[in-house]
Parts: structure tokens; C-alpha cells; sequence
């Protein structure tokens, strides 16, 4: 079944050098919503074009192209600056290489149209695959995260598997220079939380 375009919240997917791999995230982001819109940071593997391709044939994907890598927090707050003019208010942005799961996404939209005034946070449930330097370093930028923030509730500061109100986001990262790279996402979870967007947490598979 071919999902309807929702006229309030979008997919945003940023992605830099990620090969094909980028073309069937797309694809399987547009299985389950719409409209999908992708912002290629200057990626130099070709995916541009490919997408570009991708995009003149289907209605429902929008590709943006900024000519030189500037990011993923850049890249994320180009494409909240295009929703917001187009009228959306939220989005819900996701790595382009295939760790989120996109089966998932309709359950978030869901959950923010029943909240719209609060972010969903993506809390990743890693399986026995998973490093344990990596799954113990979460803990400890988590730890911060909730600390910094009073404890609001961030159930994980680094997984980007989440929707954002797009006007409260952007107007806080237009009030200073930093969220333009990786820091993007802890920075976005705890200063919305500084300004009273409330966190509401779904857990989500990570591969």
C-alpha cells in the first residue's frame, strides 16, 4: 500500500558518501511514509545523481544538494528551513546508511501527532552484536545529557532516529554557530529540552 503524503510531517534523511546504501533507505522510507526528502552534504560517490534520478520518477521524494560537506547538523537545518517554509512542523530525520528502522516510522509520526508540542526520541535496543565500549559510552554521554538537563527524560542523547518540532529546533540553532556536525544530536536533545520541549521516548532497533 502506497502511504498518502502527509501534510505535516516529513522524513529527512542527510547523507554524506554512503554509497547505494542511501538508495534503499530512501526506498524503504517511502514503503512506510511521505513525503521523503533527502539533503546530500556534498557527497562525492555519486549518490546525488542517483537520487536525483530517483526523484524525477517518483512525486513523493524531494533530493536537495549543497555543494560542499558542511555537516549532518547543517545539513539537517537546511532541510528544516525548506519544511518550514513549505508549512511542515515536524520531521523525523534518519541516518541514511540503514541502522534505523524504517518500519518504525509511522508509529513515531503517530506518537507526535498525538503530542505535536513535544520531540520523540529514538532509545536504540542494541543486540548481542553491539560493542560494549560502545553501548557503555552511551550510558556515560546519557548520563550527562539528563544531568544538564535535570533529569527531563532524554532516553538516548546520540540516536538520531527522532522527530523534531521544526520551527522550536531551528529557532534554537539559529541563535548560535554550534549543532552544524556530529554534535547535532545530543546538542538538538538537551537544548529543547532547555526550552520545554518535553521528550517523549520509543524504543527502536539498531543494527
Amino acid at each position: 500500500m502506497t502511504p498518502d503524503v502527509a501534510r505535516t510531517h516529513l522524513v529527512l534523511i542527510p547523507t554524506y558518501n554512503a554509497g547505494v546504501k542511501v538508495l534503499e533507505t530512501v526506498r524503504t522510507a517511502l514503503q512506510y511514509w511521505a513525503p521523503v526528502w533527502v539533503v546530500v552534504d556534498g557527497s562525492t560517490d555519486g549518490t546525488d545523481e542517483q537520487l536525483l534520478a530517483m526523484a524525477r520518477d517518483e512525486p513523493r521524494l524531494r533530493v536537495m544538494v549543497l555543494e560542499k560537506n558542511q555537516g549532518k547538523g547543517a545539513a539537517v537545518m537546511h532541510g528544516l528551513a525548506q519544511a518550514e517554509a513549505a508549512g511542515y512542523t515536524h520531521a523525523l530525520t534518519m541516518d541514511s546508511d540503514g541502522q534505523h528502522p524504517a518500519h518504525l516510522i509511522p508509529v513515531f509520526m503517530q506518537t507526535s501527532l498525538a503530542h505535536p508540542g513535544c520531540m520523540i526520541l529514538g532509545k536504540p535496543v542494541f543486540d548481542a552484536s553491539a560493542p560494549a565500549v560502545r553501548v557503555q559510552g552511551r550510558k556515560i554521554s546519557n548520563a550527562w545529557a539528563n544531568l544538564e538537563t535535570l533529569w527531563m527524560g532524554i532516553g538516548d542523547s546520540l540516536y538520531g532516529f527522532r522527530v523534531y518540532p521544526v520551527s522550536a529546533l531551528l529557532k534554537i540553532m539559529r541563535q548560535q554557530r554550534w549543532m552544524r556536525r556530529f554534535d547535532f544530536d545530543i546538542e538538538a536533545a538537551v537544548r529543547l529540552c532547555w526550552a520545554g520541549v518535553w521528550p517523549i521516548n520509543l524504543d527502536a532497533p539498531v543494527k
